[in-house]
C-alpha cells in the first residue's frame, strides 16, 4: 500500500484514550501553546483518580518499552501481565491497552493515593486534559505540519475548578509531553496512514504479527533482526547495527522505518541487490509458471471442445 491521502490527522485525545464513543466534551476553540489554561490535578481535588477508572489506555511502544524499565520486566512481559489486546484508531492494526481490574475497572497502577508508576505514566495519562491535533498534509514525511491543541472539558473533573493558570506550552513540559510526542510520533504516523486507507485495503495476517511484535516486544524484534535473514536482506549500516544491538530507544525509531517500508513502501530501507535480482527472477518464474499453466488449461479445453464437436458431428451423420 502507498499513502496518497491528502491530509493525515493525528488526534492524541483520541489515539491515545477514550471514554467516550462519540466524545462531546472537546470544547470548540483552536489553542496553540500561548493559550492559557486553568487546570490542576492533585490529591485535594475532589474527583481525584477518577480519570483512573472505566477508560481506555492505549499503549505505545515508548509507553511499553519505559513501563518494562520502571517494573524490571521484559516488555513482553509487561504486555502479558497489564494489558489486553485491543485494535487501533478503527483500523486492524493490532495493539493493547491497559487491562482494567476489579468491579470499578481501574487502571491496575492506581491506588487511592494516586499512581503508583506516575514519573512513567503513559502518554494517554499526561496528555488529559489536552488534545492536540496534527495535520500532515500531502502524507509525507516531509509534507507541511499544522498542530493546534484544544481542551477536553468532561463533567466529573474538577480540576477545571482550580485556580492554577498557565499557558499550554508550560503544561505540557510539566508533564513531559514534549518528549512523548517526539517518541511516539512516527509510531501514530503509521496508525493513521493505515486509517487513511479506511476498508478498501486490508492488512495480511503476517504484517499484522510483524506489526504487533515490533510495537510491544522490542527484545523479540532486535533477535528478529540479528538472527534471522534480516541482515542478509537488507543493507543496514554497521553505526546504525552498533546502535540498535545496544539502545533500545533507537531500536524503536528503527521499527518505526522498517514497518513504514513494509506496510505502505516508505522510503529508509533498501534491500540488497542481489536479494532483490533474486525476487524479481523468482517473481518472474511465478509469472512463466502461470502462463505455462494457462495454456495448458487453455490446450486442455481447446481439446475437450474438439472432442465434444467430434461427437456431435459423428452423431449428425448416423
Amino acid at each position: 500500500m502507498s499513502d496518497t491521502k491528502p491530509n493525515d490527522e493525528l488526534n492524541t485525545a483520541k489515539a491515545f484514550s477514550s471514554t467516550d464513543k462519540n466524545p462531546t466534551n472537546i470544547m470548540p476553540e483552536k489553542l496553540n501553546l500561548n493559550s492559557k489554561l486553568q487546570f490542576e490535578c492533585h490529591p485535594g481535588v475532589s474527583c481525584f483518580t477518577a480519570c483512573c477508572h472505566n477508560i481506555k489506555i492505549i499503549l505505545t511502544p515508548y509507553d511499553i518499552l519505559t513501563l518494562s524499565k520502571r517494573l524490571d520486566m521484559e516488555p513482553n512481559e509487561v504486555v502479558t501481565e497489564y494489558t489486553e489486546p485491543t485494535y487501533l484508531e478503527k483500523t486492524d492494526m493490532p495493539g493493547v491497552q491497559l487491562k482494567l481490574v476489579g468491579e470499578k475497572r481501574a487502571c491496575p497502577f492506581v491506588t487511592p493515593a494516586g499512581c503508583t508508576v506516575y514519573t512513567d505514566r503513559p502518554s494517554a495519562c499526561r496528555y488529559y486534559p489536552i488534545g492536540m491535533a496534527d495535520f500532515h498534509e500531502g502524507g509525507t514525511d516531509d509534507a507541511k505540519e499544522e498542530k493546534f491543541f484544544f481542551i477536553v472539558k468532561e463533567p466529573h473533573c474538577k480540576g477545571h475548578e482550580e485556580p492554577k493558570k498557565w499557558t499550554i506550552g508550560e503544561w505540557r513540559a510539566d508533564q513531559g509531553v514534549d518528549v512523548r510526542d517526539e517518541m511516539n510520533k512516527e509510531w501514530l504516523r503509521l496508525v493513521m496512514r493505515r486509517k487513511s486507507f479506511g476498508h478498501q485495503a486490508t492488512l495480511s495476517e503476517a504484517a499484522k504479527r510483524m506489526f504487533f511484535m515490533a510495537s510491544t516486544d522490542l527484545h523479540t524484534f532486535r533477535r528478529f533482526i540479528f538472527e534471522s535473514s534480516f541482515l542478509d536482506t537488507y543493507e543496514v549500516d554497521e553505526q546504525t547495527l552498533e546502535k540498535i544491538k545496544e539502545d533500545d530507544i533507537e531500536l524503536m525509531h528503527f521499527s518505526f522505518k522498517y514497518l513504514a517500508n513494509t506496510l505502505f513502501g516508505a522510503e529508509g530501507m533498501t534491500i540488497k541487490q542481489d536479494k532483490l535480482q533474486s525476487k524479481i527472477e523468482e517473481i518472474k518464474a511465478r509469472q512463466e509458471k502461470s502462463l505455462l499453466e494457462a495454456e495448458k488449461e487453455y490446450e486442455e479445453l481447446k481439446a475437450e471442445r474438439d472432442r465434444m464437436r467430434a461427437e456431435r458431428e459423428a452423431a449428425d451423420n448416423q
